[in-house]
């Protein structure tokens, strides 16, 4: 038997849906978002940040841009590494710091003549 609701909705007589249950796939969805979305990127963030942190003179790094070079001096917000042949120094910034290399890796990289 069907019967009318207020407001003008049909329903099964007896049925009544359960706030809960209209609900239980959104929680899923947040659930899921945050164990496979969010919790992973604030653990990358975490490792990131100990590595930048954990820096000293005479790492090898790679930044962001892909320059590899050698830390010389080390600033509070600001890195010096020597890149190329000639030593050039410059200065970038710790947060443009994407890896610390392996010495194999520097020694093995090819350099492009200009």
């Amino acid at each position: 038997m069907i019967t009318v609701i207020k407001g003008g909705l049909l329903a099964a007589a007896g049925a009544k849906a359960s706030p809960l249950v209209s609900l239980l796939p959104m929680v899923l969805v947040l659930v899921f978002f945050y164990f496979f979305i969010i919790r992973p990127q604030q653990k990358r963030e975490k490792e990131v940040a100990a590595m930048r942190s954990a820096l000293k003179e005479g790492d090898h790094i790679i930044t962001v841009g892909g320059i590899l070079g050698k830390i010389v001096k080390i600033k509070e917000d600001v890195v010096q590494i020597e890149v190329g042949t000639d030593k050039t120094v410059i200065e970038v910034l710790k947060t443009s710091v994407g890896t610390v290399a392996k010495l194999s890796d520097v020694k093995n990289a090819e350099v492009d003549g200009i």
